[in-house]
């Protein structure tokens, strides 16, 4: 197993056994809780995060961050590659809470620019911290009083970053995580932002940090968790040669950057067979 299966495994595993068991009203399914988890991955000693116990997309991932690095929130370019978000697409084809947006746009300022342009001038700066959750209308019902619901409220909502050693850590931290599907997700996700934004500063990788506030099983997906804690697999951790200049080449949507990462996990990427029943839950 790779590293990062190990901990994952071991995620899933505690939650299973230890986790507080709800009736969840938003979704009407039982989930099973645990609150306040954080693992973290060393890049440059681990290996890159990514789950081979069962087959799991990672390009759907790599074309998510892509897309947020541009900072659209129309979603034309995201779904050449991945269907994900097409749920919480509006009528004019936006996402109106869409990460990259949030971060580039919605608060009147280039967060993930002026973090970049930050951390040059003051590398050792312990203000690198870029939010996604807009108190103004995310959650609390949003602006209204009645109960009502958004189509999306970000769950990774805060990440920060850190160069210290000379290498960029970045801790990402999330309301909420479907722990069967989002968690690998998210972790392979923003480990590859961690790398891109290391990239663009000149510093190597670092450590990886994810913290949950509601890490659940739901319990559609009891079965699959089982299974999961069941497999064993002799893959060796993955350590890509990420392709250069993917901030830049991202920002500009250079429509061969996608493949071109893909590429770099391709050869080394040898999953496990699928765990069926993983149903996405809106």
């Amino acid at each position: 197993m790779t590293t990062f299966d190990a901990i994952y495994k071991n995620l899933i595993k505690k939650i299973m056994e230890e986790g507080i068991e709800e009736l969840n009203e938003r979704t009407g399914h039982k989930i099973k809780i645990l609150p306040g988890l954080t693992f973290q991955t060393d890049i440059e000693k681990d290996g890159f995060p990514v789950l081979t116990l069962r087959k799991n997309p990672i390009k759907s991932p790599i074309a998510e961050q892509v897309w947020f690095i541009t900072g659209d929130k129309d979603t034309e370019f995201l779904r050449k590659y991945t269907k994900m978000w097409d749920e919480f697409i509006e009528e004019d084809g936006t996402i109106t809470s869409a990460y990259g947006y949030r971060w580039r746009h919605h608060f009147g300022r280039d967060q993930l620019d002026q973090l970049v342009k930050h951390l040059t001038e003051e590398p050792h700066s312990r203000q690198g911290v870029v939010i996604t959750w807009d108190p103004a209308d995310d959650g609390l019902y949003g602006k209204g009083l009645k109960a009502t619901y958004k189509k999306n409220a970000p769950c990774p909502f805060a990440f920060t970053v850190n160069i210290i050693g000379g290498r960029l850590h970045l801790h990402n931290i999330i309301r909420s995580n479907d722990m069967m599907l989002g968690c690998p997700f998210d972790t392979f996700g923003f480990s590859l932002l961690m790398c891109t934004l290391a990239q663009k500063l000149g510093v190597k990788p670092g450590i990886y940090t994810h913290t949950i506030s509601n890490a659940h099983i739901y319990d559609n997906h009891y079965e699959g968790a089982l299974e999961l804690i069941k497999r064993e697999n002799n893959h060796q951790n993955i350590f890509p040669k990420l392709p250069e200049n993917i901030y830049d080449r991202a920002e500009k949507r250079d429509e061969t950057l996608i493949d071109e990462i893909y590429q770099s996990f391709a050869p080394f990427f040898k999953p496990s067979e699928p765990i069926m029943g993983l149903d996405i839950i809106k």
